[in-house]
């Protein structure tokens, strides 16, 4: 297994070890003990999988009280995945990074607590599986402009489907009363 930062240096992409021959494949995509070993030492306390059509985009989400750090795959499909800082005084905040997750590549990413996470299918359709270091709260749901200016986020594609809620998401700069604060690392 490969763990390497990304250009936002604690959001993780994961290359897990595959093992394949004419019959399919096989590899590990959580083991506590071996991603501890590399860094990623976390705890996961739910598992959520979501189906989703071409051009659906889903994002940009975050939880203040109740942080989540995600590790996310895609097991069917193919999808565009993004972090975004959003941890007011951060050196990185209101950037963003993305990666290309599929079934194809087998690739993971980490997004830990202190940053909004959202995505896009680019295929027919795609099967999205993430654990999460925390449960999910609906009161706790926030969400950031998933074309914010600011924040410029270069999406493939032209046409998007989104939620309701998702479509109503403010810009970041009117999200400062609640956004988390950074902790930089002792």
């Amino acid at each position: 297994m490969k763990i390497t930062p990304t250009r936002l240096a604690e959001v993780l992409l994961i290359e897990p070890d595959v093992y394949g021959d004419a019959r399919g494949f096989f590899l590990e995509s959580w083991h506590r003990e071996n991603y501890a070993g590399q860094g990623l030492d976390v705890d996961f306390v739910q598992d959520n999988h979501s189906r989703s059509a071409k051009g659906v985009l889903r994002g940009l989400h975050y939880q203040l009280q109740r942080p989540q750090g995600k590790l996310v795959r895609v097991v069917t499909g193919t999808v565009f995945d993004v972090a975004v800082d959003i941890r007011k005084g951060s050196l990185t905040f209101g950037q963003w990074v993305g990666a290309e997750l599929s079934e194809d590549n087998q690739h993971q990413l980490y997004v830990p607590p202190g940053f909004a996470h959202g995505f896009c299918v680019l295929s027919d359709s795609a099967d999205f599986l993430y654990k999460c270091t925390d449960y999910y709260a609906p009161t706790d749901e926030h969400g950031i402009s998933w074309n914010d200016p600011a924040i410029g986020i270069d999406w493939p594609g032209e046409h998007f489907v989104l939620s309701d809620k998702d479509a109503g998401n403010r810009p970041l700069a009117d999200m400062h009363d609640v956004l988390p604060d950074y902790a930089s690392p002792a």
